[in-house]
């Protein structure tokens, strides 16, 4: 049995579609025994990647970043529900003209939140990544009836310059009761050197000053947090994953922050499928020795090595030394990968590789 199972091709194709471009030219070669199987690593895809048959998408219209509506996914998988912080609050949903990251909100994500847990599900998972916001999740957690004023007692605006004035948090009378859980693919912290404002602001349109007056903001606000309602965020793994929508999620809805990988490679039962394997075929846009610390790419090879199963990763471009039993293809220097090109890709790679 071949196995296909590739992650989203940021911004060009999704993991869905990438695995049957790549299916469809293995099977040209006449090899039927191959399984689709699309992976994502919690951020944006991954509703595409769980999608199947048993489950349902049902859409509902929230606040996006920039506070246009947008319409944004319910997934239903058996007793969760699956929801993407992309659909409310992505940078996809913001032209590179109007990106603004000190008015990109999270309160969408909080609307999402609530029309989730009024389907009374099991648990709710929230895939986080492809933000366009820096908020630390104030946004979110004005939406589900928390409040934040600075020294004087008054309310403050949602929205990502009140976090340098937040002085104390304030609890909604009745928080809400669901399991939560946030799948995250970096291990980013709130604030600092390594935190959510120097990582990410600059790709989401911050300036300099702008990094500097965020990442100032979210140390307060976890000052606040840890002084309020005795949970310290500093030091917390992923705490800084979608703008620092990670610690926000831990704080306002008890949440508990996952590996995404790992949880996704469970759900889609990834260890049964690579045991029976002759050879994993993978894609992604890019890959580099990022995708080995935790990215889902990184995982699933390292897996398959331990099964000893060869791999052919399908990439736009590769940088870096690839791991011993893995043959990379790329195409033509600058060319973007387009679905025809996985299928050509996939067809010259196997027909040299197989039968193995």
């Amino acid at each position: 049995m071949i196995l296909v199972a590739p992650t989203a091709l940021k911004g060009t194709i999704g993991a869905r579609a990438a695995a049957a471009a790549l299916a469809k030219g293995i099977r040209s070669l006449g090899i039927n025994d191959v399984v689709e199987l699309p992976v994502s690593d919690g951020g944006h895809g991954l509703i595409d990647a769980l999608s199947r048959s048993d489950t349902s998408v049902e859409e509902v219209v929230v606040r996006g970043p920039l506070g246009d509506p947008v319409r944004a996914r319910l997934l239903q998988l058996g007793e969760s529900i699956i929801i993407e912080s992309a659909d409310a609050c992505g940078l996809q949903l913001v032209e590179p003209g109007r990106r603004a990251v000190l008015s990109a909100s999270t309160f969408g994500l909080g609307e999402l939140v609530l029309a989730a847990a009024g389907r009374q599900p099991a648990e709710i998972v929230i895939g986080l990544g492809g933000s366009a916001t820096v908020d630390g999740g104030i946004g979110m957690a004005a939406a589900l009836g928390w409040s934040f004023t600075n020294e004087r007692g008054e309310v403050l605006e949602p929205l990502p310059p009140s976090l340098n004035r937040v002085a104390h948090v304030h609890a909604p009378a009745q928080p809400l009761r669901v399991p939560v859980r946030a799948l995250v693919d970096v291990q980013t912290l709130l604030f600092g050197a390594a935190g959510a404002a120097r990582v990410f602001g600059p790709q989401k349109g911050a300036t300099s000053a702008e990094v500097e007056l965020l990442d100032r903001g979210l140390e307060n606000f976890a000052g606040v947090i840890e002084r309020d309602l005795g949970i310290r965020v500093n030091e917390l793994a992923g705490g800084g994953a979608a703008g620092g929508l990670g610690a926000a999620i831990r704080v306002f809805l008890a949440g508990e922050i996952t590996p995404g990988s790992d949880w996704v490679l469970h759900s889609v039962g990834f260890a049964d499928h690579v045991r029976s394997a002759r050879l994993l075929v993978t894609a992604e846009g890019s890959y580099d020795a990022q995708s080995e610390l935790g990215k889902i790419t990184g995982t699933m090879i390292a897996r398959a090595r331990g099964h000893h199963v060869p791999v052919l990763l399908v990439a736009g471009r590769v940088e870096g030394a690839l791991p011993e039993g893995v043959r990379a293809v790329t195409p033509e220097s600058g060319q973007v990968l387009r679905e025809d090109d996985l299928t050509v890709l996939a067809r010259s790679a196997c027909s040299e590789l197989l039968p193995l």
